[in-house]
């Protein structure tokens, strides 16, 4: 865990994924075409709390969907790249946008498609029911299910391991 830890403290922007991260990977779609998804209130607050702490946040996802932008935009997350078939262009535009190495990204999949993301970043995360191959090529498996708290544990090991948890969770505990 210290190996984990030592990598978290480096992070200067963590990626996630959508569908099978920040949701439990079910796709709603009504007879009008529109899509659902649900996602975890306690995932957004980490995710604010992260930003908050200063360690950017993007997401890259293969599909394109209203309520991703719409539920990103409510957590202030600017960099949002969906439909993205190949996530890789995607985060080789982002880290240079942003001036980052790949070590200094954390990214956190649940599927092959994470893969080649997840092979170049200095923090590749695997939600708890991801493929078993996204597994064996992370550094870290979080406690909990994609779309159940899942980037909650990814945003507190990184502030932990950061020294700012303390300070984002004092103001609750006055």
């Amino acid at each position: 865990m210290q190996d984990i830890l030592e990598k978290a403290a480096q992070i200067r922007l963590v990626i996630f994924d959508v569908d099978g991260v920040l949701t439990d990977g079910s796709l709603f779609i009504g007879d009008d075409g529109q899509e659902y998804k649900a996602f975890n209130s306690r995932d957004g607050h980490g995710m604010k709390m992260l930003q908050a702490s200063g360690v950017a946040i993007g997401i890259i996802t293969g599909r394109s969907s209203q309520v991703v932008s719409h539920r990103m935009g409510s957590l202030g997350i600017n960099h949002v790249y969906q439909g993205q078939q190949d996530k890789l262009p995607a985060f080789l535009e982002l880290i240079g946008k942003l001036g980052v190495q790949a070590e200094q990204v954390a990214y956190v999949g649940d599927d092959v498609v994470d893969l080649p993301i997840l092979i170049r970043v200095g923090l590749a995360i695997a939600v708890q029911d991801a493929h078993n191959l996204v597994k064996q090529h992370s550094h870290w498996v979080t406690p909990n299910p994609g779309g159940r708290a899942a980037a909650r544990d990814v945003c507190e090991l990184i502030m932990q391991a950061q020294g700012s948890l303390d300070a984002q969770l004092k103001p609750y505990l006055a």
